[in-house]
């Protein structure tokens, strides 16, 4: 095998999104379907920054093992008023005991993240200049929650 090196990564931004109450499509044949929509929010980095706007989201299927899988589409706009399309998917779960602590909305956001497995894969599109190097870069996002929706750190894995 080729020695290609380790994966590095260089912090990328923090992103907060606010969510929208959830609406629940029920148990279908491959799990049960939840959209998290997105009602805005703020991401904020080294070289970039910006809004989350409105009408996003995150369709969610939870595995019958309780492990949900991520398929978020985001968009954001930057301070000086670029569009940039945000796609990730991930995983996040966490241990039994947890589960109680975890579905209480008042509390969830007060567990530490790192008793939780919470992890993305953002890719971006944009047709912006200034951040066109955006379409050419993986990133790797590790989740967290907050009072009224959701955070990540997000890096580029250089």
């Amino acid at each position: 095998m080729k020695d290609v090196g380790e994966l590095r990564t260089e912090f990328l931004f923090d992103i907060v999104v606010d969510l929208d109450p959830r609406l629940d499509f029920g148990q279908g044949p491959v799990g049960r379907r939840v959209l998290f929509g997105a009602a805005g929010g703020t991401f904020e980095g080294p070289m970039l920054r910006g809004e989350v706007l409105p009408g996003g989201g995150d369709w969610a299927l939870f595995r019958p093992d309780g492990t949900m899988l991520l398929d978020v589409r985001l968009t954001l706009r930057t301070d000086d008023g670029a569009l940039l399309h945000m796609t990730y998917g991930g995983r996040y779960t966490f241990p039994p005991e947890l589960r109680a602590e975890m579905a209480d909305p008042a509390a969830r956001h007060r567990v530490d993240p790192s008793r939780y497995y919470f992890r993305t894969n953002p890719l971006f599109e944009t047709g912006a200049e200034r951040y066109a190097w955006l379409n050419d870069i993986v990133c790797a996002g590790s989740g967290y929650l907050v009072q009224d929706g959701i955070a990540y750190k997000v890096f580029q894995v250089v």
